[in-house]
């Protein structure tokens, strides 16, 4: 049953029943006061050497005593030496002594000339004519008269066409041609000219809005006079006040109204005589960490000095 006057398990945490805390009675000592590692604080600690030494061309500085090579007892090799050992036995291969040119080079005497060649003379380039075929004169050339002079606008016998012949134009033809045609078709016609009744109109019948007398004059509005004095009620405004004292309406008449007694809502109740709650839904309960719990299962009290290895897989 939950205590008087306060929450059920269920609606505190979200579990049925509450279990009770184990404990032995020793005090809670806070995660800061508590010793880590107190076997590195017992006991002689690593101490340095002094003051650091700089690197120098000496063995000063450095681990070893004395320097220790990547090659030892390894052959000295000379590459200036293999050298004169690689033209030696060249040399020997050669057989006889160095070859010679019988005599020396031979200079050009110029341009065309064949002396100092190992070939001579080509003939197929000798200086020689080779006979030909007698050369025959073309014939002359198209003679043509000299291009005459002008703009060929207002310049005579310029063009390759011949000068237009010039032909009279009177000033006023055209008019002239239209009065014969105009006098032509007017002795061609009979009688008068051929009107219809089918001349367009505004509308098929009469216009019935159509006045023929004239609109009256206007009406002149008489202008109405604005009162300059501004209006004033005959008494102030009136507040409320609690009554109708400023209202337009009096106040309305009471009207008898009977009292009648409202139905209280049934209250479901169980067999011990107590007001039925119903269980209330489920509720988010108190979930531990998983490294917690893995760090409670692997270290307490009696362990905890010892060298425990990791509990993360990283």
């Amino acid at each position: 049953m939950p205590p008087e006057g306060g929450k059920s398990d269920m609606e505190r945490i979200g579990v049925f029943k509450e279990m009770g805390y184990i404990s032995i009675g020793d005090k809670y000592t806070p995660f800061i006061q508590r010793p880590c590692n107190e076997s590195a604080q017992k006991g002689k600690q690593i101490l340095t050497g002094g003051a650091t030494k700089k690197k120098s061309g000496l063995q000063v500085g450095y681990f070893d005593t004395h320097f220790k090579r990547v090659f030892e007892k390894e052959a000295l090799t000379d590459p200036v030496r293999l050298a004169r050992q690689y033209r030696s036995q060249q040399s020997k291969k050669n057989i006889g002594s160095a070859f010679l040119p019988s005599n020396g080079e031979k200079k050009p005497s110029g341009v065309g000339s064949y002396y100092g060649t190992l070939s001579g003379p080509i003939q197929a380039m000798s200086p020689m004519k080779v006979p030909r075929k007698p050369c025959k004169p073309s014939g002359k050339n198209i003679l043509t008269n000299p291009p005459k002079r002008g703009s060929g606008y207002s310049y005579p016998n310029v063009t390759l066409s011949k000068v237009v012949p010039y032909s009279s134009d009177p000033y006023d033809r055209a008019n002239e041609m239209l009065k014969k045609e105009t006098v032509s078709h007017k002795a061609m016609l009979k009688g008068g000219a051929f009107h219809l009744n089918l001349h367009p109109k505004e509308c098929f019948d009469n216009n019935p809005y159509k006045l023929d007398k004239p609109l009256p004059p206007l009406k002149r509005l008489e202008e109405k006079k604005r009162f300059v004095v501004p209006f004033k009620p005959s008494s102030p405004n009136k507040t409320i006040g609690g009554m109708k004292a400023g209202t337009f309406d009096i106040y309305p008449s009471h009207s008898a109204d009977p009292y009648i007694t409202r139905r209280s809502k049934s209250v479901t109740v169980n067999k011990e005589g107590k007001v039925f709650h119903p269980s209330p839904g489920p509720k988010s309960t108190p979930v531990k960490s998983i490294i917690s719990v893995n760090v409670n299962r692997a270290v307490h009290s009696a362990n905890y000095t010892m060298n425990i290895p990791s509990v993360m897989a990283y």
